[in-house]
C-alpha cells in the first residue's frame, strides 16, 4: 500500500475526520493507493458490515477493498478534486493547495446497491450518492479519466 507521507488525517468542521494536503499536491500526483487492502466479496454492498461498506471501494462487480490508512478518511464531493487512475490509485485532479481538503465523488468507484445521502453543499450536489450508473453523463465527462477503470471498461 503506497502512501502520500505529504497528507494528514484531522478533524473536519463538516465530517469528523478528513484528509488534508501538508503542501501543495500537484495535477496528477498520486495521493493514495489502496492496493494491498483486505479484500472482501458480497453479492451486494450492503451484505457487508456497514463499518466495511461505507470505508472500502469496489473494484469489481462482487469484489471491495478497504484499508486502515488514509483511504478511509477520504471525505466524498460533489466538486471533487481528487479522482481515480487504475481501479486503485486516488490521484489528484487539479493542484491542491497546503491545508485543502482531499475530496473525491464515491461514485467514481461504486456501481452496487450501497447509497448515501450528499451533505457536500455544493451548489451542483447530487444529494444522494452510490451506484456509477446513476452518475449524470455530464458529470462522466467532467470527471474525463478520473473515474475507475473498472467502471468505465464495462
Amino acid at each position: 500500500m503506497i502512501l502520500n507521507i505529504d497528507v494528514e488525517v484531522r478533524k473536519t468542521g463538516k465530517y469528523g475526520k478528513g484528509v488534508f494536503a501538508k503542501r501543495n499536491i500537484e495535477k496528477g500526483e498520486l495521493i493514495f493507493n489502496w492496493e494491498g487492502g483486505k479484500i472482501y466479496t458480497a453479492e451486494k454492498c450492503l451484505d457487508l458490515p456497514k463499518e466495511i461498506a461505507d470505508h472500502a471501494i469496489q473494484f469489481e462487480e462482487h469484489k471491495w477493498i478497504d484499508t486502515n490508512g488514509f483511504g478511509r478518511y477520504a471525505n466524498h464531493s460533489c466538486n471533487p478534486n481528487s479522482g481515480f487512475t487504475g481501479k486503485f490509485k486516488l490521484a489528484a485532479m487539479r493542484e491542491i493547495k497546503k491545508g485543502e481538503e482531499i475530496l473525491w465523488d464515491y461514485e467514481m468507484t461504486e456501481n452496487s446497491n450501497w447509497k448515501m445521502n450528499c451533505k457536500c453543499g455544493e451548489k451542483d450536489c447530487r444529494k444522494v450518492i452510490g451506484a456509477y450508473n446513476n452518475m449524470p453523463e455530464s458529470v462522466r465527462q467532467k470527471y474525463n479519466r478520473y473515474i475507475s477503470t473498472w467502471l468505465v471498461k464495462q
